[in-house]
């Protein structure tokens, strides 16, 4: 049993210093001797682990996968308005983006062309399957303008989510995602939201920011 936890933490250890490096380096500059160093393992327990570096970029995927569902599913069992849920799920992967390297180094790996093996599912597959879901919930729930496209909302919801998060990575810290996924739901909200629903989403995507916002 002890063996096994170490097992399981040494796994862990090594994900968490792959997704670092990952995240700052990028994939292709990233060697398996410099994920050894970062994770103070030997090479040992890596190939005890993951065979080849494309092993540990398909794990962090699958992680990023699982926490992206965990959220989603939290968040659609506690009665939210589906277009509630889909905001709140938004800001829930921002914190943890805040918090870890993982959703970091997952959204990376995803813009960089990475190939994705069956069963694993791209991760922007899966953001336009939740977002479509959600958006045509909102439709029911008159959350959305009733002539509203929702492939296309979706397709530009997601969209405009990776490209913040990917034009931000880039010229600002991390911390300030919170704030520029407010700034960005502010906008969708106005061009997709019947003006009499409109300050309940405004307000809860800048209480949303400010409960996350790191000074």
């Amino acid at each position: 049993m002890a063996r096994q936890l170490r097992a399981e933490q040494t796994r862990s250890a090594i994900i968490a210093a792959a997704a670092d490096l990952f995240d700052r380096q990028g994939y292709e500059s990233t060697s398996l001797s410099d994920i050894v160093e970062h994770a103070q393992v030997t090479k040992g327990a890596l190939y005890f682990h993951f065979a080849a570096k494309q092993d540990l970029a398909h794990a962090i995927l699958e992680l990023q996968s699982r926490t992206l569902r965990r959220v989603a599913a939290d968040m659609d069992s506690r009665g939210h308005s589906h277009l509630e849920a889909l905001i709140r799920t938004t800001f829930g992967i921002a914190r943890l983006s805040v918090e870890g390297p993982v959703p970091r180094a997952g959204l990376r790996l995803a813009t960089g062309g990475l190939d994705v093996p069956p069963p694993l599912t791209h991760p922007f597959e899966e953001w336009l399957d939740i977002t479509t879901r959600k958006l045509l919930g909102a439709v029911k729930d008159a959350d959305l303008h009733p002539d509203i496209d929702v492939e296309a909302a979706a397709h530009s919801v997601v969209c405009s989510l990776v490209g913040t998060r990917v034009v931000g990575r880039s010229l600002e810290p991390v911390t300030r995602q919170p704030r520029r996924l407010a700034e960005l739901w502010h906008l969708l909200i106005r061009g997709m939201v019947p003006v009499p629903r409109r300050a309940r989403y405004l307000s809860l995507a800048t209480q949303l920011e400010r409960e996350i916002r790191i000074p």
